[in-house]
């Protein structure tokens, strides 16, 4: 299957449908269905899911008792059956079916001219509006297992079964219908831990004020609580009036997240459809050991579920786009109001961390060095907030800046004003004499006026300014806070032991890079510290990204773009988020990184100013990728294993061996690099990258330390 078609990645498209209600009308209720389905299989879902008792309606009550009905029922299966013959698509469909003398509420699963099960409502309302129990047996009375209908023979029967499908064996479906999940134990929760991903519930469930909210909170709760997708379709207008009214309510959710919801009170049908990632759940279930744990408590109980296999092929067309759309930014809320709630409380948790580390330490004063760049920026403001919490002044943030030979002159002149405008204690240091005295101590050409700058020259004059802030921390009882992100911990980019990536605490160990752009920029939005400190910023916020390490020609200003090494850290924070924190395959972070960054697709960000809408074709995701790779699993590791204590900001994880990640220093990247090399590396319909082939990874080491 193509790479640029979702199927392939492990996706499955569903729908949640709600036809127009054609009250103790059979045959127009199958017309109603087959529509919906047609639509559904020209959006190219695999599962469409439609209301409780749909092909009767919900609402019929006493008439539930006449034969005519049921029969009338019965063929409408039939009807809607015989079609899946045509169409590539499953339905869970319902009604009420007459078996050995009783009368049960059931949902049957139709695909490819078949009845694959039949799954009967267990729990049945008898309270308030409800009188199920009037007209149905519960589902666990049925003495069978399977039963014969429309010239089937062994139909699967029961409220414990499973569907799955041949071609996507991550596909587990089980039905529990509309009361069912409003019990303390929804069928579902067992259901999920005997594997079921995918969780179906038609309703009848008529509408009161403010039972819509509740209706949500029930279904994303139980898709949360059982690591699953959870479809629910609601019966809606066609229903009778007489004593309730209905509001359509369709929802599509994914591990407590909606996806998709129908317009409540429509009154016409409705379809709506969602792309439902079955990695992330699979994902979810190994990494949240507890869900294993419930399995092995709940044994007797799942070991009773049978699975069905559905042989139903996958659309296998060249290019199939997702519908759900994926931050750029994901670890930045596009939504303005939230991204200013996310800024503060990642604030809050940065101040909070450094507030008890000082307390522990009864130290009153902190050393850091600023550079005047993205990092250290954000470093002091943290500092500066610790010092108004604890009721400290704020010239207790011991604040250096240490030109050295590539320093610019923008980054020096920054790194006053922003040490200037927090009020703390400002000192500049000239590290240049003592890195010629260390390059003269080891031989280096550099030491005697040969101009060599490699990484021993650059390493130098990291590993100086570090040794100056710890012995600034010895002489004045004060710990060093580091500067470096999760971005460049990811990537290693960082100089190793008495350099950059050690510090007594560092607060931004867990914020990746282009998260730190949004919070200085919420920071200087807001004129926390006032207009003119604001105005630095924002220049801050424009600057290129660079070591500064490496003089330009003649001495002139720096010759080195740390993006044009490492790639760009907005594809990289890409990279890293959906690698870290759902273990996802190269191709599959791939194939997200192109849905979310290629041209077309620049409308899906509309908040984003013109200039800056960057754009990646799939050759050049794949080229920084596989850089990602090799620097990720192969060569940062170690710089990792002995990380500082850090404060863990979100739920993207962080990299400290004692929170989120632990790993060999020691492993290789072979495994990853062999996956990445199955990225096709052009597009369809899209600008071929600059670089038609992908740029072989080397192993630099620029920066290793």
């Amino acid at each position: 299957m193509s790479f640029f078609n979702f199927y392939s990645h492990n996706y499955v498209r569903v729908a949640s449908a709600i036809p127009r209600v054609h009250l103790a009308d059979p045959a127009a209720n199958a017309k109603e269905t087959i529509e919906l389905l047609a639509q559904a299989q020209g959006a190219n879902a695999m599962l469409a899911v439609f209301p409780e008792l749909g092909l009767s309606g919900y609402s019929c009550e006493d008439l539930f008792h006449q034969r005519a009905l049921v029969d009338a029922s019965l063929e409408a299966l039939r009807s809607v059956r015989d079609v899946t013959k045509h169409i590539n698509i499953m339905a869970v469909v319902g009604l009420p079916l007459q078996l050995d003398g009783l009368l049960y509420n059931c949902c049957a699963v139709v695909a490819r001219g078949r009845i694959w099960g039949i799954t009967p409502k267990t729990y049945l309302p008898n309270y308030l509006e409800f009188y199920e129990m009037r007209h149905f047996t519960p589902g666990d009375y049925a003495p069978f297992a399977t039963v014969n209908l429309l010239g089937e023979e062994g139909i699967p029967f029961g409220s414990r079964l499973l569907f799955s499908l041949a071609e996507q064996p991550q596909f587990k479906m089980h039905i529990e219908i509309c009361e069912d999940l409003w019990t303390p134990i929804p069928p579902s929760s067992y259901a999920s831990l005997a594997g079921a991903t995918m969780l179906v519930n038609p309703s009848g469930s008529p509408v009161t004020i403010g039972k819509d909210a509740y209706r949500r909170q029930l279904v994303t709760n139980q898709s949360g609580r059982c690591i699953a997708a959870y479809l629910y379709s609601g019966a809606g207008f066609g229903e009778s009036t007489t004593e309730v009214a209905w509001d359509g309510h369709g929802l599509i959710c994914e591990n407590g997240s909606v996806l998709a919801e129908t317009e409540r009170f429509a009154y016409q049908a409705q379809l709506v459809t969602a792309d439902i990632d079955l990695d992330r759940i699979a994902q979810d279930r190994v990494r949240l050991t507890t869900f294993g744990q419930s399995m092995a408590r709940e044994r007797d109980r799942i070991d009773a579920f049978r699975t069905i296999t559905v042989d139903l092929p996958l659309p296998g067309v060249a290019r199939l786009d997702l519908q759900r759309t994926y931050e750029r930014f994901p670890y930045v809320p596009s939504d303005p109001a939230q991204r200013e709630t996310r800024c503060r409380e990642v604030l809050d948790i940065q101040v909070q961390g450094l507030v008890r580390r000082l307390e522990a330490m009864n130290a009153k004063k902190v050393v850091i060095g600023v550079s005047g760049g993205l990092d250290s920026t954000q470093a002091l403001l943290v500092c500066a907030a610790t010092m108004d919490r604890m009721k400290l002044p704020r010239k207790n943030i011991l604040a250096y800046t240490m030109p050295g030979y590539a320093t610019s002159e923008r980054t020096l002149k920054q790194s006053h004003q922003l040490m200037t405008a927090v009020g703390a204690t400002t000192t500049e240091i000239d590290i240049r004499p003592s890195c010629l005295q260390m390059l003269k101590d080891i031989g280096h050409p550099y030491g005697v006026g040969k101009e060599v700058f490699d990484i021993t020259f650059e390493n130098v004059q990291a590993g100086e300014r570090t040794s100056h802030l710890f012995r600034l921390a010895n002489l004045h009882n004060a710990p060093v806070i580091g500067t470096g992100d999760l971005s460049e911990t990811a990537l290693g980019w960082c100089t190793y032991g008495v350099g950059d990536q050690m510090a007594h605490y560092n607060v931004n160990a867990s914020v990746p890079k282009t998260l730190i752009q949004f919070l200085i920029r919420y920071v200087a939005s807001s004129e926390q510290l006032g207009r003119d400190a604001s105005a630095v910023l924002m220049a801050v916020l424009d600057t290129e990204i660079s070591p500064e390490l490496v003089p330009g020609k003649n001495g002139g200003q720096p010759a080195q773009s740390t993006e044009a090494v490492v790639g760009p850290y907005e594809l990289q924070d890409f990279h890293l988020y959906y690698t870290l924190r759902y273990g996802y395959s190269p191709r599959k972070v791939a194939f997200l990184a192109w849905s979310a960054w290629h041209e077309e697709s620049v409308g899906h960000w509309p908040d984003i100013p013109a200039a800056e809408r960057r754009t990646y074709a799939i050759g050049e995701i794949k080229r920084w990728l596989g850089v990602f790779l090799c620097r990720f699993f192969q060569l940062s590791q170690y710089k990792r294993t002995a990380m500082p204590n850090a404060p863990k900001v979100g739920s993207g994880g962080s990299l400290s061996p004692r929170g989120d990640y632990r790993a060999p220093s020691d492993s290789d990247a072979t495994t990853w690099l062999a996956d990445h090399a199955l990225i096709p590396d052009t597009g369809p319909g899209l600008r071929t990258s600059a670089r038609k082939k992908s740029v072989a990874v080397k192993k630099s080491t620029r920066r290793n330390g």
